[in-house]
């Protein structure tokens, strides 16, 4: 039996006076990777922002069976969700390993914390080589990498990916998403992913949820959803 780790029911959320989600449902099991496919506008990044409660919204989010809708975001944050926003997010003046150490600001097991920084050296060896360098010189690849990283020194139980192949080139694509895969399978961090590459995302993904003007149209599993004669038309490109 599969276990919620992430339960929204009718999720509603605005900007000021303007709704960007209508009654979303979903829900993410403990150990899987979701994907939320949708085009730029469809309220993809606004779902990822109403798990953080960075935005205002209504309806019900429960995770890991308690309520966190009302919540503070330190407060969510510290139950272990780590976000990865659109655009890295990345501290630009402070260095790589500076910006690791943030990562794990609520954290209070120090000797744990050293290790897990150069576990992530291992995982991404091109931070190792730049960890005194500063955040904002980096390559775009290399601040992405270094976003994955910090969000994974928390060490969350769900990870939130806002377009991690956003503006990179398609070698780092991949090679970020074959370590995404691999965290997931050996650590058994669970994924709630947005993004712009719908064939990338179904192939990493365990269920698929599609957006269109801030409401599911559709949902299923990932290999369901990418053999959609629409979803393939549209997203896919065949």
């Amino acid at each position: 039996m599969k276990t919620p780790l992430l339960e929204v029911q009718n999720l509603n959320a605005w900007y000021g006076s303007t709704q960007a989600l209508f009654g979303v449902s979903f829900t993410l099991n403990e150990g899987e990777i979701t994907t939320i496919l949708g085009a730029n506008g469809a309220g993809k990044t606004t779902t990822l922002r109403s798990m953080c409660q960075t935005v205002r919204t209504s309806g019900s989010i429960k995770f890991a069976g308690a309520a966190i809708d009302g919540r503070s975001t330190d407060d969510i944050v510290r139950r272990g969700i780590a976000h990865v926003p659109d655009g890295r997010g990345t501290f630009t003046a402070l260095s790589v390993e500076e910006n690791l150490r943030l990562g794990a600001y609520v954290r209070k097991d120090k000797q744990a914390v050293e290790e897990d920084i150069e576990r992530m050296y291992q995982t991404f060896p091109r931070l190792k080589e730049r960890f005194r360098q500063q955040a904002g010189t980096l390559s775009g690849g290399e601040q992405q990498m270094l976003a994955i990283s910090r969000a994974l020194m928390l060490r969350p139980k769900l990870l939130l990916l806002d377009e991690p192949s956003f503006g990179l080139a398609p070698l780092i694509v991949l090679e970020i998403f074959q370590i995404l895969r691999r965290i997931n399978e050996t650590e058994k961090v669970s994924m709630l992913l947005v993004e712009q590459n719908a064939s990338l995302a179904l192939d990493l993904a365990t269920h698929a949820y599609l957006l269109e003007t801030g409401t599911v149209v559709m949902s299923g599993p990932a290999d369901e959803i990418s053999k959609d004669e629409g979803v393939r038309k549209a997203y896919l490109g065949y």
